[in-house]
């Protein structure tokens, strides 16, 4: 018999706690870690957002919560660090994210000096043939970006904004979700040669703040409660697989004309992002260049055509550095 066999079945017949039963818990469990790390010069204030699922699968279970099964489709989960999962609808799953992220205490925001650090695992495109070698990705799935970019704040040719702008931009985001939205599409314009529709656009441009990192909480929970105001968006009714093989939320919009639905997937443990895919929802083929080699244009519901995992993200001292 394995550990976690005998961990499931140390206490199999006490009941699951609720919600209110795990905050002061929870609580405690926050303020020990945050208490511990005082004094380091890492930005440690961001631990949640980059806290691993191995580690909050491991908080769960000391807990006394179940340990997530996505063997089964269902509108529920389990509890978890972030509370019980209600997956039955865009309100109800972002209203929930909304709650538990204000109920955070806010950090502070990182200094200008610092540098956003993240860790990034891209997925292998379906599409590719297996034994095509130009199917497969190079890249360094490390990066540093300073919080601060002076040059790229200067330049109001586009929308590459720093760290710290998005942070801001954010932050004074309105509380009402309209107004929130409109703000949204100003941020992220649509370009001229990319006609999409003013839902597509929302979408995409709250995707952009969403991967943004940092975030203050309660910024991000203004965002989802927009989001799930956006027509189109749906929640799939049960957990996915990002391409680290976590388990995550999907946050779904089908893109018009395009057979493919883009999927914002959020970590279910505290609501943060976790990836992105790209999912075909219809057979089609689709139109190659000519000369393209090695790539199946024959696409079938279901398959992935893009999918990437942020597996890591902290604000650091210095270029190099890692949480």
């Amino acid at each position: 018999m394995d550990e976690m066999t005998q961990l499931r079945e140390l206490r199999a017949d006490a009941p699951a706690p609720d919600r209110s039963a795990l905050a002061p818990g929870r609580r405690r469990l926050t303020d020990a870690i945050a208490g511990s790390r005082r004094g380091r010069r890492l930005r440690t204030s961001w631990w949640l957002a980059s806290l691993g699922a191995a580690a909050a699968v491991t908080v769960a279970a000391l807990l006394g919560t179940q340990l997530l099964d996505t063997s089964h489709p269902r509108s529920t989960g389990p509890a978890t660090m972030a509370g019980d999962l209600d997956l039955s609808g865009p309100a109800a799953t972002l209203g929930r994210a909304s709650d538990f992220l204000e109920s955070l205490a806010p950090p502070p925001e990182p200094r200008d000096d610092q540098w956003i650090y993240t860790r990034k695992v891209i997925g292998e495109p379906e599409l590719a043939a297996e034994d095509d070698q130009k199917g497969k990705i190079s890249y360094d799935p490390d990066s540093w970006t300073p919080y601060g970019n002076a040059a790229a704040e200067k330049d109001g040719s586009d929308d590459d904004r720093s760290a710290r702008e998005i942070y801001r931009a954010a932050d004074a985001l309105p509380e009402d979700p309209a107004s929130l939205l409109a703000e949204v599409r100003e941020l992220y314009p649509s370009g001229a040669d990319t006609p999409e529709s003013e839902a597509a656009q929302t979408f995409r441009g709250l995707g952009v703040l969403i991967e943004s990192y940092p975030l203050a909480p309660e910024a991000l929970a203004r965002i989802y409660r927009a989001m799930a105001t956006v027509p189109g968006v749906e929640i799939t009714d049960h957990l996915v697989k990002d391409a680290a093989g976590r388990e995550a939320i999907a946050v779904t919009r089908e893109e018009e004309g395009a057979h493919q639905r883009r999927e914002l997937l959020l970590s279910p443990y505290d609501y943060g992002y976790a990836g992105l895919r790209f999912v075909v929802t219809e057979d089609h083929e689709m139109k190659l260049p000519e000369g393209t080699d090695g790539i199946d244009p024959k696409l079938t519901a279901g398959d992935i055509t893009l999918t990437e995992a942020r597996t890591a993200a902290a604000v650091v001292d210095a270029e190099g550095d890692k949480p």
